[in-house]
């Protein structure tokens, strides 16, 4: 009984931690198809946009899906989306 409860805990871990991987990439296509529909912002707002997408993509590729997907959301708000 305990190694089934270790090992559904262990499979939510995992399918969580998939379903947090495959939301980055999602964002990141959102802004840049934002960022091509160019969008009224003041070039210090592009700047940030862009510097944020960058670092939620170092972010992603690290493996630290949560702070990229905040990053990223944080991008996302300054494109209104």
């Amino acid at each position: 009984m305990r190694k089934m409860h270790l090992l559904a805990g262990l499979a939510v871990a995992l399918l969580s931690s998939a379903a947090l991987a495959n939301q980055c990439p999602m964002d990141m296509k959102k802004i840049d198809e934002a960022l091509s529909k160019n969008p009224t912002l003041s070039s210090e707002q592009m700047a940030e946009v862009k510097k944020l997408r960058a670092e939620g993509e170092a972010l992603h590729k690290a493996g630290k899906h949560q702070e990229s997907m905040d990053t990223l959301a944080k991008a996302l708000k300054l494109l209104g989306s």
